[in-house]
């Protein structure tokens, strides 16, 4: 991807849900707008979103502490699924049964649309940005994509999206420089929120 300026692309999933997955929880939505708060001053170009309502709930409570930032846009490409569903012979041998089973449930109609959908959202927000001035976005979407962006920026291979994991609220940041390799500056990053709001929608077994 080409580009004359540096975008640096801020990567965050939703605050923690409700059991319907309808909105957010209390908890959710303060860590929202923790979050908001902690990026009040990113002069951000604009804010996506994916379009499930916990996604854009987060994303419309971070953008109400923002300074500065274009209205929150609803992008179908941010929003929630696979983005590659690897073939065994790509995974590991000693964890390929695990993730084949933890991937059994997905459609054909989701492995068709999830990787588009992975391509699309590649060409919408990582890469360097025409112009002279540094570029600052803001995508508030699922796991599974922050899993991707972030495999991507350390170029791994495809399947390795599996096992990487973020918590609600959580902030990755990646830095896309002309003539560079993407750089991963901050990864599931939760400093803004209190400790009884970190790690919601985190595995249990590596909690910090």
């Amino acid at each position: 991807m080409t580009g004359t300026a540096t975008r640096y692309l801020y990567l965050v999933r939703h605050g923690e849900a409700t059991a319907d997955e309808s909105g957010l929880t209390d908890a959710g939505r303060r860590q929202a707008t923790l979050l908001g708060e902690r990026l009040r001053d990113i002069p951000f170009s604009a804010v996506h979103h994916g379009p499930l309502p916990r996604a854009e709930q987060t994303a419309r409570l971070i953008a109400d502490q923002l300074k500065s930032a274009a209205p929150p846009h609803v992008s179908e490409a941010a929003g929630d699924y696979a983005p590659h569903l690897p073939e065994r012979d790509e995974l590991p041998a000693e964890s390929a049964d695990f993730y084949l089973r933890f991937l059994a449930g997905t459609t054909e109609e989701e492995r068709g649309r999830g990787p588009e959908l992975a391509r699309q959202a590649m060409e919408l927000f990582s890469g360097p940005v025409e112009g002279a001035e540094d570029r600052h976005d803001l995508v508030v979407t699922h796991n599974f994509l922050v899993a991707w962006f972030v495999r991507d920026a350390m170029y791994a291979p495809k399947w390795r999206w599996l096992g990487l994991n973020h918590a609600n609220a959580a902030l990755t940041v990646i830095r896309y420089a002309p003539g560079r390799p993407a750089t991963l500056l901050v990864s599931n990053d939760m400093r803004h929120l209190p400790t009884e709001l970190r790690w919601t929608g985190f595995p249990p077994e590596p909690h910090i």
